[in-house]
């Protein structure tokens, strides 16, 4: 059987993914052997039972209440309005139900702007270090991905690179507050200059720039820290979240796509938005998970027992040597490898059965990234074994 054709668009996916996936397979394999005493700190999983709420809350919409009740569907009016409540006392923005796009988690809100907004060739500046598949994703829908990297001293954005990034082909900024892996929130003194920065790009480029806020971590915040959106501060926006992370149910696949209410040509943007949810292969949520949305909004994980988890790796990490900074928000930290190879350094943990992401999966070498989502017993059964790793 010969190898199958794939396109140029199709290769450049697949060499984008190569290192999360070759690390992937790794992972799996040495997390099949270490077995039930394996300590596993690589991705946001849920490494204990789901909220009893989320349960019951998807129980009550499980009995049909009319024949239309499993028909296809798009955007449920109740869920549109649900998110739009919620965004309004949020942010205290005038967010309406129209311009709420519920789709198949964040990955299908951030496939469905890609597609709505970019034309074959436009650019799509995003922020180093990203989400494993920014890239991947920008090249499926025909964008050119344009990294930048953040102030590793500040783990803040560079406002002088990406003014630099920006080309007359720049089409959209993306950035993602709290940062994953970093934890860094992104300040209003930042998002402001921003705002600022892209304003006068549009103008000079005599088309608008858009800005994507990946805001899936917005509500996994630490130490009474507040959240502001980059969509405040800049018009022609979008939101993208995820319930994912905050209920800890990334398999429910819920979350949506909304339109800044500041946009100028909103109006126009929202047609093309629904035809584009279509023609991606009905990138909507499940009818259950969209009725279930006045419950879901108003669950949260236990953010104080997630603290709790944070500060005792914190502590534990430092008492063995580790440099590991406090995250602002998100599931993870990202302390400093002993070792230069960051990559190395994580296969010697694995040898003891502690699975943690190498710094260069996630665009930061010299680093690796626990997540906060192991329980509590498996914290403690790794501690000893990252001491003795940095021994």
């Amino acid at each position: 059987m010969g190898i199958p054709r794939i396109t140029g668009r199709t290769r450049q996916t697949l060499e984008s993914m190569a290192p999360f996936f070759e690390h992937f397979g790794r992972y799996q394999e040495q997390v099949a052997l270490a077995g039930p005493d394996a300590c596993d700190f690589v991705y946001g999983n849920p490494h204990e039972m789901p909220l009893p709420g989320v349960v019951d809350a998807i129980g009550r919409v499980l009995p049909p209440q009319d024949e239309y009740w499993f028909a296809y569907k798009i955007n449920e009016p109740r869920g549109q309005e649900v998110i739009a409540e919620a965004l309004r006392l949020e942010f205290n923005r005038p967010f309406v139900p129209n311009d709420i796009f519920i789709t198949n988690g964040a990955t299908g809100a951030l496939m469905l702007v890609f597609n709505t907004v970019l034309d074959p060739g436009d650019e799509v500046i995003f922020i180093s270090p990203p989400w494993f598949f920014y890239e991947a994703y920008i090249q499926a829908a025909g964008g050119v991905p344009v990294r930048v990297k953040i102030d590793p001293a500040t783990f803040d954005l560079d406002l002088a690179a990406i003014e630099a990034a920006v080309t007359p082909k720049t089409r959209l900024l993306l950035v993602n507050s709290p940062n994953n892996p970093t934890g860094k929130i992104y300040p209003p003194a930042t998002l402001q200059a921003i705002g600022a920065l892209l304003a006068r790009a549009s103008a000079r480029n005599g088309r608008p720039i858009y800005l994507l806020s990946d805001e899936a971590y917005r509500r996994i915040l630490f130490d009474g820290h507040t959240f502001p959106s980059p969509t405040s501060y800049y018009p022609e926006s979008f939101v993208v979240y995820t319930y994912g992370k905050t209920l800890l149910i990334p398999g429910q696949r819920l979350g949506y796509a909304a339109l800044s209410p500041e946009m100028a040509n909103r109006e126009a943007m929202r047609p093309a938005v629904l035809a584009t949810q279509v023609a991606c292969g009905l990138a909507t949520a499940n009818a259950l998970m969209q009725y279930a949305l006045g419950d879901l909004q108003r669950l949260s994980i236990d953010l104080e027992h997630l603290q709790e988890k944070r500060d005792r790796l914190v502590g534990g990490l430092r008492e063995a040597g580790y440099e590991v900074h406090v995250p602002e928000g998100t599931f993870y930290l990202l302390p400093r490898s002993p070792w230069a190879d960051d990559v190395a350094f994580c296969d010697r943990l694995a040898e003891n059965g502690v699975f943690c992401l190498p710094g260069q999966v996630a665009e930061m070498p010299g680093y690796f990234r626990i997540s906060l989502t192991a329980n509590m017993d498996m914290i403690e059964r790794a501690l000893p074994r990252f001491a003795a790793a940095a021994g």
